[in-house]
């Protein structure tokens, strides 16, 4: 099963760089070296998935309907039990290509069902990154602070210093 961090580099992996989208998963290598790091195979069907579920999720996360793409990604998947020494065991039934995509979204929820609330966009709209709040008070807005939040924080400062009236 997949964790929080291979989630998160999934979602983050369409960065935006220098005011550009970019989409590290265009590159067919880098998507099959993810999947590898993850016990996935690589190869095409593989990456087809894999890209289909991340930008489903995405998409999920940003308010935008995505529910008829998940539901292809899950679509005849079953959890099947199997009996172990430590008691029972879980295992996923699905082809070998969809595996992976489908560990992807169960990640998914299984984030949403522990931390409700705490997987969210970042609050920079020049930014698609998302972002898992760990803080205590469940109050991070940036990705980043260094980057998103500083830059915003900086422009709301210059925008008031504007306004403010100028001593005569």
């Amino acid at each position: 099963m997949l964790d929080d961090q291979a989630l998160m580099q999934a979602l983050n992996s369409t960065p935006v760089v220098d005011g550009r989208r970019q989409d590290l998963w265009r590159d067919d290598d880098e998507v099959d070296r993810w999947a590898r790091e993850h016990g996935g195979l690589g190869g095409d069907e593989e990456r087809r998935w894999l890209r289909t579920a991340r930008d489903a999720l995405q998409a999920v996360e940003s308010g935008t309907a995505a529910e008829p793409r998940l539901s292809r990604v899950l679509a005849g998947v079953r959890k099947a039990p199997q009996p172990s020494a430590s008691g029972i065991e879980w295992h996923l039934e699905v082809e070998p290509e969809r595996r992976l995509a489908v560990e992807l979204v169960l990640a998914w929820a299984d984030v949403k069902e522990r931390m409700p609330g705490r997987l969210r966009p970042c609050e920079n709209p020049a930014c698609r990154l998302f972002l898992l709040d760990r803080s205590r008070a469940n109050t991070a807005r940036w990705c980043s602070m260094k980057t998103c939040g500083n830059r915003l924080k900086a422009r709301r400062h210059q925008a008031r210093a504007r306004e403010a009236p100028r001593p005569e």
